[in-house]
């Protein structure tokens, strides 16, 4: 399928654009022959969930890398927190933070002491480390766990004290690679949670995942990433409106209503029993009022309307093939 991004929303005239947070042109990365990115370009508000998926080995992983100061790109001009990506990395670590799929809690040692210990890290004083640790201990609803060793911890814990130890430094963008992957469905959304909360204290968050439902739950925009590529970029109704299949079910409970309908809708498919009209539709208010104008004008008012949109799964597949399995974890990516 050819590249289907699309544009950012349009803005009146005169109305300032929100801060950007993260910006990439051409970013190119190769492993040996093998490029896994392929020149990708990124714009992400300031405050805003970006979420980036693809399949296994897609570069997601990668992307994230680069972006925070891990391995460098091979081509291509980023900017992250409004800092030279190539020549203020140092400037850049100060602004993110980043928790990936892996926890980097040490499971040795208590939660209280994994806070602190970044506290030191972050050259906190003291006084002010320990302020800290306890506000974001409370915050993640760890305080009872403090003083026991992080490797008693549930997966959703680790998880939870991992992002408060990435938040001592007040970090303005984080990195989430693959931040639920492998917890329960209650830790799941305790984590969406999390997240919601850290945008509306103005962090940006960059999220990588391949569980479809937290990108459509959590993101603003969301990027497909396949062999390389950006494929598509939209909000996720905008993505979803890529994908044909589409349609609005018109219910009617008299059957002359359904026939007059059928004769104001002659493009639509029936099903006589059930008195059901099927038209397609991108699931636009546009491509909607145009159903209701030709129903309006006959003078016919449908009992049930529904517009059924592809799925973000459907958009998904289609973009990336059949045999990318999402809702699994990347293994053996770069």
């Amino acid at each position: 399928m050819p590249s289907s991004a699309l544009p950012a929303p349009r803005r009146a005239a005169g109305e300032p654009q929100p801060p950007v947070a993260v910006s990439a042109l051409g970013l190119r990365k190769s492993y040996g022959d093998k490029a896994v990115l392929d020149g990708i370009d990124l714009r992400i508000p300031a405050g805003s969930v970006f979420a980036l998926l693809g399949p296994n080995g897609a570069g997601k992983t990668t992307t994230v890398q680069i972006l925070s100061t891990l391995i460098t790109a091979d081509g291509g001009q980023v900017q992250v927190a409004g800092h030279d990506l190539a020549t203020a990395p140092q400037a850049v670590r100060a602004a993110i933070g980043v928790t990936g799929q892996f926890s980097a809690v040490d499971g040795l040692i208590t939660g209280e002491e994994n806070m602190l210990l970044m506290a030191d890290l972050h050259h906190l004083p003291r006084r002010e480390g320990r302020r800290i640790a306890a506000e974001l201990l409370e915050r993640f609803d760890l305080v009872e766990a403090a003083r026991k060793p992080a490797s008693t911890y549930s997966g959703g814990m680790k998880r939870r004290l991992d992002i408060a130890m990435t938040l001592v430094g007040n970090p303005r963008i984080i990195f989430l690679d693959e931040p639920t992957t492998g917890l329960d469905p209650r830790s799941r959304h305790t984590m969406w949670r999390i997240i919601r909360d850290l945008v509306t204290g103005g962090v940006t968050v960059f999220l990588t995942t391949q569980y479809l439902e937290e990108a459509d739950e959590l993101a603003d925009r969301i990027a497909v990433l396949n062999n390389g590529r950006i494929v598509a970029e939209g909000t996720s109704d905008e993505l979803k409106r890529l994908i044909p299949g589409g349609h609005v079910r018109l219910r009617f409970a008299d059957p002359a209503a359904y026939r007059s309908a059928a004769s104001a809708l002659p493009d639509a498919s029936r099903n006589d029993e059930a008195l059901v009209l099927q038209l397609p539709s991108d699931g636009s208010q546009r491509d909607l009022r145009a159903v209701l104008d030709r129903l309006d004008s006959a003078g016919i008012e449908a009992d049930e309307l529904t517009v059924h949109t592809p799925d973000l799964d459907d958009v998904f597949f289609a973009l990336t093939g059949p045999d990318d399995v999402p809702n699994q974890p990347e293994e053996n990516a770069r």
